[in-house]
Formats: C-alpha cells, structure tokens, sequence
C-alpha cells in the first residue's frame, strides 16, 4: 500500500481556499529526536539546509526516487513503512546508510523531530473495481494521512514537524475532453474526484502552524515504474496504441519533475496549499503513443476498444477511458523550473 496517489492515470483533489494559516521553515534548528531500529536516538540538527524527513508511501515508484534524491543530498530520511522487510530490500543499509525504517508502531517516534513529513501512501487504481477495492482504494488513503496528520498534532510544539507534503491527484477534477483545469477548479462528481476531496480534507486537519502544500499528481512517467512500465512492453511487441478512442487528455509528469517539485516544497516556505504535479503541456493520448512509438522506433496502430478494456477493468476502466487537460498554475507562478515540459523530450530520456 506504499504507491502514490494514483497509480497510472487519474488523480483527485480539492481547489478549495482554505482559511487556514500556513507557517514554513527551510531547516530545523535545535535538538531533533528521531527512531533508529525502534529506539529514540538525539540528533543535533543545528545546520538550516538539512532535513530530517519521514516518508509514507517510500517504497513506491515515486517515494524510492525521493529517498534516493534526499539521501544524496545528505538529508536524513526515515521511511514510514508497513513491511520492514520490503523496505529493507530495497533501502539497504550499505547503499542507504543512516536511513531509518520504521514500522507502524515506530512511526510516532520517527514523526516527532522530523523537520517535514512526505505523505505517499496509497492502494493503486489500476485494477478491476469491486465494492471491496473501492472501499479499499479511498481507505488506504484516508487511513494513512489521517494517521500522519494524527501523530504530528499530538507531538509537543518543538518536535512538530514544520512541514506536510501529502500527495492528492488531478482525479479530484473530474474528467473532460474539452474543459482546462488549474488549481483554482472545482471538484468533480465522480468516485476519483470524491476519494480526493475526502483525501485532502484529511490532511487539511494538520496543526495550522504546520506548512501544508497538497500536490495533486497526474500521470507520472519514469523508467521502472508508473504508466509506461505497462506501456512500453506492449510497443515493443507492435502492439501498443491508444486505449479507447485516443482523445482523453493525459496529464503527465516526468518523475524527476515531480520529485523536484516536492523535494522544493519541503524547503521552500512559498509552496503551500493546492500545487498540480502536471507538466505544463499536457496532450491527448493519442499523440501520448504517437510520441512513445516513434521514440522506441514502434507503430502506434493497435489502439484498444472500450469494451475490451471495460471487460477486463470493469468501473475502473474509467481510470484509463477518461482524463482532463489540468495544467501548473500554481508551480508556474512559483517559478518552479520544469525540466522535462514537452512530452516528447521526457520520453527520449525515459527510453535512452
């Protein structure tokens, strides 16, 4: 249950101004108590440019990228997890030292003394939809954020983190061929829209004196992971296409973007509220496989019916039959640098 918003394609969350007050930090100053192997261990974290930071959701395709990014940077990181072995595997201490991996039970004493938290966590979507996997799908969220937001308004004001980053998702529109949609659109009607809404009104409970940005992430696109993992092997058996009829928008990002975009609200004090994690041109999934055949050198001829897809995935063929053109307005403002704004550039460095 570690992936990020929603795995594949739509997104949710609110555009909503929330009357709530916003504070920031780009450091922790002082004594920082952090967990090592479940006990307490002081940490003096006295330089401004270094983070203790603790991860929900660092396992996913998303979250890996940022540990790996803060780690470089020689930030410390505690990875909120629900399997230690998982995370284990895929953090190992002679690659990752000094990361801490806690789990559930570990969490409030990881929290508490971390300068900001990153919230991640999430069931994907890309599944055929029951009652059960629904119920699921907005549970593993709610539960998830509830618990963070929980644990750091009950620590003591000078081990409060100062800084929330929660993933949301661009589903929190709504779908439309033919309306564009910034931060500042309402919310949709549909059950991705309402997970959102649910979702970000969870983390909007966090402690006023906590800097909250809420990044809603539409289509993230990297090696190893996200859409094109299911994608790209289809083309290179001269089988990929568009699903459906093709015109659906695709809101994408490029990973590196996205983990850019978050590592850069973590520091800095101007990132608040509702930030869309798109690319600033989104395009149609039509020319989304047009792009990705002609970089893997494939054609994008087999283009996937609705019903065939609808058959397999059910009500969750939504996730993939439907989209919304949703542009940055608010990363733009900020002067956030994009450094993969055209779809076809992020897919030559995807692929190379």
């Amino acid at each position: 249950m570690e992936l990020t918003a929603f795995s594949w394609t739509n997104s949710i969350s609110p555009s909503f101004h929330f009357p709530r007050k916003f504070s920031s930090t780009r450091g922790c100053k002082g004594v920082r108590i952090c967990c090592v192997g479940g006990n307490i261990d002081v940490v003096d974290s006295n330089k401004a440019d270094e983070m203790t930071v603790s991860i929900t959701g660092a396992t996913g395709f998303i979250g890996k990228r940022l540990v790996q990014k803060l780690h470089a940077d020689n930030h410390r990181v505690r990875v909120l997890t629900r399997s230690r072995t998982k995370a284990q595997s895929i953090f190992p201490a002679k690659n990752f030292p000094g990361i801490v991996i806690a789990e559930e039970s570990e969490w409030r004493n990881c929290i508490q003394g971390s300068t900001a938290v990153v919230n991640l966590a999430g069931m994907p979507i890309s599944t055929r939809w029951s009652p059960e996997i629904k119920k699921e799908i907005k549970n593993s969220r709610i539960r998830v954020t509830s618990k963070v937001v929980d644990l750091i308004n009950d620590s003591q004001d000078e081990l409060r983190p100062k800084v929330l980053v929660s993933a949301t998702a661009v589903g929190y529109y709504g779908t439309s061929e033919t309306r564009v949609f910034d931060e500042q659109s309402p919310s949709g009607r549909d059950y991705l829209a309402e997970v959102c809404r649910e979702w970000e009104a969870t983390a909007l409970k966090a402690n006023g004196n906590v800097r909250l940005a809420l990044i809603r992430i539409g289509v993230v696109l990297g090696k190893d992971g996200g859409a094109l993992a299911k994608m790209i092997p289809l083309f290179n058996m001269f089988a990929g296409g568009p699903l459906g009829s093709g015109k659906q928008w695709f809101s994408w990002i490029h990973v590196d973007d996205l983990v850019n975009l978050i590592y850069e609200a973590l520091s800095n004090p101007t990132y608040n509220g509702v930030i869309n994690g798109t690319a600033p041109n989104p395009v149609r999934l039509s020319e989304m496989c047009d792009q990705l055949g002609s970089v893997l050198g494939r054609p994008s001829w087999l283009p996937v019916p609705d019903i065939a897809l609808k058959a397999v995935l059910g009500e969750g063929a939504c996730v993939v039959l439907e989209g919304q053109k949703v542009l940055p307005t608010r990363a733009k403002e900020l002067g956030f640098p994009f450094k993969y704004p055209y779809v076809k550039d992020a897919l030559k460095t995807i692929v190379s």
